[in-house]
């Protein structure tokens, strides 16, 4: 017909646990032909650049997600519902699914004493054997709190005093999550799998990737030391910086207007 096509490839589908052989050569196959006969890609971190350059012989542009840097929330009361405070927490928000590696937290949770807190924010889009695993793990212990999908205030409230958030998955596009809660300032502790690397984060800010003891010690370590106001504010410089939504607006118009000017 014509028509200019852009594809955006927001990372490798097909590595998901819950595909079987079938679905996964499907999405190999749409990932390989639209890479290939599309006029321009767009890929949102360097290993998914990578990715198309190596399968589909194409260089693409590599254009981040962005994520504007909001005002911390001073108010507590979504907290206050939940029995949580400020600095006295540890939050991760994800679906309830194996590739979030949420049971790693869990159990690796158990390594921490005292009253410090675990929230889990998030759920899964459906009922899942997984699912209800992870949530049978997490009535063992009190202090883990479930709050379900929350959006709004009630997630600014949460990214705005946790004293750390955690991001324990085996695979991922572009983190979305981590850099929201960077945005806030909240000091991050990720897997060290590629699309988390891939962030720039200083080493001790990764743990490997399924590795429940080390990320147990990793959490004990960050209570004994929090993370000062500086630190937290430097975070906060480095999604300005780098996924800033002025600079890739420019950016995406530039793929366009190669094609229709």
């Amino acid at each position: 017909m014509g028509y200019k096509v852009v594809m955006t490839n927001h990372g490798p589908e097909y590595d998901r646990q819950k595909w079987g052989p079938l679905a996964r050569w499907v999405l190999r196959t749409g990932e390989y032909l639209g890479g290939k006969f599309s006029h321009e890609v767009i890929v949102i971190s360097e290993i998914i650049e990578n990715i198309v350059h190596k399968r589909c012989g194409k260089n693409a542009n590599l254009i981040f997600n962005g994520v504007p840097i909001p005002e911390k929330r001073v108010e507590t009361c979504h907290l206050d519902g939940i029995g949580v405070s400020k600095n006295n927490y540890f939050l991760a928000v994800a679906r309830f699914v194996p590739e979030k590696g949420l049971h790693d937290l869990v159990k690796a949770f158990q390594h921490v004493q005292g009253e410090f807190k675990l929230v889990i924010a998030g759920d899964a889009d459906h009922e899942t054997a997984y699912s209800n695993h992870l949530k049978s793990l997490v009535q063992k212990d009190p202090r883990i709190k479930l709050t379900g999908y929350v959006n709004g205030e009630y997630l600014s409230q949460l990214y705005s005093n946790a004293a750390l958030f955690v991001l324990p998955s085996y695979h991922e596009g572009l983190p979305i999550a981590l850099l929201e809660a960077m945005s806030y300032g909240c000091p991050p502790l990720v897997s060290d799998i590629p699309a988390n690397r891939a962030v720039d984060l200083d080493p001790r800010y990764y743990f490997p990737c399924g590795d429940v003891r080390a990320l147990g010690k990793k959490l004990c370590s960050f209570i004994d030391r929090p993370i000062s106001g500086v630190k937290r504010a430097a975070f906060q410089g480095i999604v300005a910086d780098k996924y800033n939504w002025d600079v890739i607006a420019h950016q995406t118009l530039a793929v366009y207007e190669k094609l229709i000017l």
